[in-house]
């Protein structure tokens, strides 16, 4: 069966950094772009950002621009997202999922678009 598990968040300080991942199975990984969303306290779930199948021309939104990095491993079902420079506005639960384009198209941070999703995984940034 289809599985999206996100790893890696954790208790960080202002300015730390982390890693996430997202290990992927049960579905052709390298069909689908992939995009981590988050949803802090109190707020509505957002896109971050996306990498399409290739691993190439990542989207951002402009809150995480400069800070975070996306990418993937397609021979290990996987994605990534570093996050540096992190700050309180960065708190929350981080989501993976697939879309159901191959490519980043506009809108990828459409929860519509969406055909698979992670249980998530909490950041929490102290100040």
């Amino acid at each position: 069966q289809v599985q999206v598990t996100e790893s890696g968040g954790g208790l960080v300080q202002v300015g730390g950094s982390l890693r996430l991942s997202c290990t992927a199975s049960g579905f052709a990984f390298d069909d689908y772009s992939m995009v981590w969303f988050r949803q802090a306290p109190g707020k509505e779930r957002e896109g971050l950002s996306c990498v399409n199948w290739k691993g190439i021309t990542p989207q951002y939104v402009d809150s995480v621009k400069g800070r975070f990095t996306i990418s993937r491993d397609n021979a290990n079902n996987t994605a990534y997202l570093q996050m540096n420079n992190l700050n309180p506005e960065d708190t929350g639960m981080y989501y993976c999922a697939a879309i159901r384009t191959a490519y980043c198209v506009d809108e990828w941070w459409d929860e519509g678009r969406v055909k698979y999703w992670g249980q998530g995984t909490q950041v929490t940034v102290s100040s």
